[in-house]
């Protein structure tokens, strides 16, 4: 009830700030967000959803095990394929969430049992990774359902990712991060401008914007200075000629919605930014994983929020591992740090603190 008058307030604000030339449609507005609110109360069923697809998949791949369905590469990829386009329908057809539950079960068993099944007749990694993302494609276009528009835009992303370390060409993970990293801020920014748009389903919003994140993620590690991998990637800092400019741009759009005019502290404020941002040159998942903490904070999105802290964390402390340096200097580092941090929250704190009186 609080948020429908809340939603009511605003749009009788804008509408005095637009006058006549503003229209829009109550009824619609009310009806998305009623929506908006399902989909959100709704989060942890569908992790679960997600779980219990992921124990059945394992379940029935071991039932083919004993079944010696295995036995037949052709009978692999036949049923892979009737099980995707069973659970395309089911998603489209129905909107239960047992339904959406067994949807996603044979969704993922049947993209295991195709590759498994052309893998098996030696289809080339090419062939099969262009294949997958074609099915993904066709899932997003046709469904628009939220789980398995979030598995498709995972599995083209870990198709690409597949494709650079199958074929040996490591560098291309700084243009794979690069795309993304452009890409998740086009998505942040442009929420409104892509909801409005007629020809983008405002459901697939949602699952592109969290899938784009955990793909830039997974993206992320591969630069990380040591990461989780070691594939020997050269020249770590590339992708930040894409993190940091991109981290100034944000902090700059932060700035101007804050309302600071004045210009030392404008100074004040891009030189501790620079500053801050020159030493994780060389571990770009840091200014990556900060840029996906300032996009969540522009936007209020909580969940994004919070998977761009866990993921800085990480980094910095990966980045704090790796550095040649003695404990006393990494202390250091790591102190000034927290005190520069911990300067921009107190500042803009206190400026949102006046924004709200005024």
């Amino acid at each position: 009830m609080e948020n429908d008058i809340n939603i009511r307030k605003n749009i009788e604000y804008i509408s005095k700030l637009e006058g006549n030339r503003f229209k829009f449609n109550e009824n619609k507005i009310e009806k998305e967000y009623a929506d908006s609110q399902k989909e959100k109360s709704s989060i942890a069923i569908k992790i679960l959803s997600i779980i219990g697809g992921f124990l059945a998949t394992l379940a029935f791949l071991g039932f083919l095990l004993i079944a010696g369905l295995y036995d037949s590469e052709a009978g692999l990829v036949i049923t892979g394929s009737l099980f995707t386009g069973i659970a395309i329908w089911l998603n489209v057809e129905y909107k239960k969430l047992i339904i959406d539950t067994l949807s996603v079960s044979a969704y993922a068993i049947g993209l295991f049992l195709i590759v498994f099944g052309l893998t098996a007749l030696d289809v080339g990694g090419i062939t099969i990774c262009i294949l997958l993302i074609l099915i993904a494609l066709l899932t997003i276009g046709i469904t628009k359902s939220y789980i398995l528009s979030f598995i498709s835009v995972l599995t083209i992303n870990g198709c690409f990712i597949y494709l650079i370390i199958d074929n040996d060409v490591y560098g291309l993970i700084h243009v794979y991060d690069a795309i993304l990293l452009v890409l998740l801020t086009y998505v942040f920014l442009n929420e409104a401008k892509l909801l409005a748009d007629k020809r983008f389903p405002s459901k697939l919003y949602n699952p592109i914007r969290i899938g784009l994140m955990i793909s830039l993620i997974t993206g992320l590690v591969f630069v990380g200075q040591r990461g989780i991998f070691d594939f020997g990637i050269k020249h770590i800092w590339a992708s930040s000629i894409i993190t940091i400019p991109l981290t100034i741009y944000l902090i700059s759009i932060i700035v101007k919605i804050i309302g600071i005019t004045n210009t030392k502290l404008l100074y004040l404020i891009y030189t501790l930014s620079i500053l801050f941002l020159i030493p994780t040159a060389l571990s770009p998942a840091i200014s990556g994983a900060l840029l996906i903490i300032l996009l969540s904070f522009l936007v209020n999105y909580k969940t994004g929020l919070v998977i761009g802290i866990i993921s800085f964390i990480y980094f910095i402390s990966q980045y704090y591992y790796d550095l040649n340096y003695t404990l006393l200097t990494k202390s250091i580092i790591l102190f000034v740090s927290g005190i520069i941090f911990l300067l921009f929250y107190l500042f803009t704190h206190k400026k949102l603190r006046q924004n709200e009186k005024v």
